[in-house]
């Protein structure tokens, strides 16, 4: 049997062409968590470095808070819905098996046509699905994709649990992948630790909860002294990996935007990747917390909208959660 296969074509490069963000209206600060948390203000921000979070209310569904982030993105890029090939959102506390978030987003959007899936990859789902996005645009498979990370975190989480409940806040942010001339999006560089996927996980199933309603809801549960010196050590390998697969050293960046995980992770990962001072750091954790998947489009957001880099920069992208799985990547910032 012979057959002829038309091979797509793709352009030259990928790059992202613009950000958009969500941040829920409720604002709950450290006094807030500590009303139901045997645990102090100045205990949390000694540990995590968080001083408030936002909560969504019953209004700010996964699919809403997105599809605004998404909807920003497109105009930041100057792309219409109907130019979007495909929609990929990163989240891991979606509690409806199905339909995706990605068809929720596309229904609100209009994007009728779009190829849309979620993926799962925790706190490092942004950067899976960037990644993928970029892979795409280049093949040729979609000119322009959607990139989503977007959480409720609030509903996946025991607000008495003294391991998470303070660390953890929900949002949205949002990026479109386009063609470039030149390459704006550095390759991959990604893994995984299962033999330590129980270091952040669920604490029972939700078919246990279904044939024993008595049990509480399921939550997610993390040990954070075992998942800190994790991400402290092992990601900084990773993230110089990054670098030497974009070709360019740390003195080239102008930002790194790691996961909020935590503020003692980011200072150790700064130190350790001997980061220089005219490198601005992403800190958005100080006042919207862990996101897990939004984390780091909400970052991008903050320090471009607030003019702490400029437009074109090269920045270094790292995310890192439950499974345990990591990726990084170089880009260019639209």
């Amino acid at each position: 049997m012979s057959g002829i296969i038309r091979k797509r074509t793709g352009p030259a490069g990928s790059r992202i062409l613009g950000v958009g963000a969500y941040r829920p209206m409720t604002v709950v600060s450290n006094a807030d968590i500590c009303q139901r948390l045997d645990s102090t203000p100045e205990w949390i921000e000694s540990r995590s470095g968080i001083r408030s979070r936002r909560f969504a209310n019953a209004e700010e569904s996964l699919g809403a808070m997105a599809a605004t982030a998404a909807g920003k993105a497109l105009a930041s890029a100057g792309v219409e819905v109907a130019d979007v090939g495909c929609i990929l959102v990163a989240t891991m506390s979606h509690v409806i098996q199905s339909p995706s978030v990605a068809t929720d987003v596309a229904a609100r959007l209009g994007a009728e046509k779009a190829a849309a899936f979620d993926i799962s990859a925790a706190c490092a789902g942004f950067c899976h699905a960037l990644a993928i996005a970029s892979d795409m645009v280049l093949a040729g498979s979609a000119r322009h994709v959607l990139v989503i990370g977007a959480e409720r975190m609030s509903d996946i989480i025991d607000p008495h649990d003294r391991s998470t409940a303070f660390l953890f806040g929900d949002g949205a942010g949002a990026i479109v992948v386009g063609p470039s001339e030149t390459a704006g999006i550095g390759p991959v560089v990604w893994g995984s630790a299962p033999s330590a996927r129980d270091a952040i996980a669920h604490d029972r199933s939700y078919l246990d909860w279904r044939d024993n309603p008595e049990l509480p809801w399921p939550t997610m549960r993390m040990a954070g002294q075992r998942v800190f010196r994790w991400a402290s050590w092992q990601m900084a390998p990773v993230a110089r990996a990054a670098l030497d697969e974009a070709g360019i050293t740390a003195n080239d960046l102008v930002a790194f935007v790691p996961h909020q995980a935590n503020i003692r992770i980011i200072n150790v990962l700064c130190r350790v990747l001997a980061l220089p001072g005219t490198v601005t750091v992403a800190r958005d954790i100080e006042v919207h917390g862990n996101t897990s998947g939004a984390s780091i489009p909400l970052a991008m957001d903050d320090i471009l909208a607030s003019g702490q880099v400029p437009s074109g920069g090269l920045a270094l992208l790292i995310g890192f959660g439950a499974g345990l799985v990591y990726a990084a990547q170089v880009i260019q910032l639209p």
